[in-house]
């Protein structure tokens, strides 16, 4: 399976691989350090936007495989079109993200998009082609379950069967400004329900979403089955207590999951170039 995604990889030359540390560019860093000719540099940026988690578990990737890692700051708090949080906020983010790289690096960088990605709405696929970004695993045709099952075979068992975790500002509405405080608030909160949950593993899917009409909890069903009205009560009383001063009146409720439900794609103006 790996052979053809080793082909790829072999013919890119001197590579970067943009590692946010999730499971596909975790993986694709993985096997591009063990099978590349000329060892690659890793890249991870931090943000207000990336889990404390995943920037320790790339440092403990790093060590364990002796990679090259650059730490950066990718700046996109510092751009008011990402702050204002249109549609295609990821187009913005992407932009600060693939910038920052280039600025620190003249080699190809790659991304650990996958097959899956390209049917969902994808801003950031616009702001990678702009900056020659490569996709290793679309171009050796790999699915997200053909990336954790490559995870598994390199090794990787913990790594592979981490949840989806696309970034903090995916649980805002869209139109809602992006605001630090309101990113930790959502990861405290996520972490908080979390310990209450006995669903553990890649089913697991636990977003706080913060919208103009409040704060929601979308829990994946067996999750969501587990708490009872009373158990919701008590979480949803513990939620509001630590929420930031702008949402303390803000209605705390919970509903199934829906991948990106915090995105409003229509009758809004895109806030950029058209895809």
């Amino acid at each position: 399976m790996s052979a053809a995604l080793e082909s790829v990889i072999s013919r890119l030359g001197p590579i970067a691989v943009a590692v946010s540390g999730g499971v596909d560019s975790l993986t694709l860093a993985t096997i591009a350090h063990r099978t590349s000719a000329e060892p690659p540099l890793m890249v991870h940026a931090v943000s207000p936007a990336v889990p404390g988690e995943a920037t320790e578990r790339v440092r403990a990737e790093a060590a364990r495989e002796g990679w090259r890692l650059r730490v950066i700051e990718a700046g996109e708090f510092a751009d008011p079109a990402y702050r204002e949080n249109p549609v295609n906020r990821c187009f913005f983010c992407k932009t600060n993200l693939y910038g920052a790289i280039r600025r620190v690096t003249d080699r190809r960088i790659v991304s650990g998009a996958n097959l899956d990605d390209l049917g969902e709405y994808r801003p950031g696929l616009d702001a990678a082609r702009e900056h020659g970004v490569r996709h290793p695993f679309v171009e050796a045709s790999f699915s997200k379950a053909m990336v954790r099952a490559l995870a598994r075979d390199l090794g990787l068992g913990a790594v592979a069967e981490l949840p989806a975790a696309p970034c903090l500002s995916s649980r805002v509405e869209t139109g809602i400004r992006i605001e630090p405080e309101t990113l930790a608030f959502i990861h405290a909160v996520e972490r908080l329900v979390g310990e209450d949950l006995t669903v553990t593993g890649a089913k697991r899917a636990v977003r706080c979403r913060v919208r103009a009409a409040g704060i929601v909890v979308e829990l994946d069903p067996q999750s969501l089955a587990s708490l009872p009205e009373g158990a919701q009560a008590d979480l949803g009383r513990r939620i509001a207590a630590c929420a930031p001063a702008r949402l303390s009146d803000a209605p705390v409720s919970f509903a199934p999951y829906r991948t990106g439900s915090a995105f409003l794609t229509g009758g809004l103006r895109p806030g950029g170039p058209p895809r």
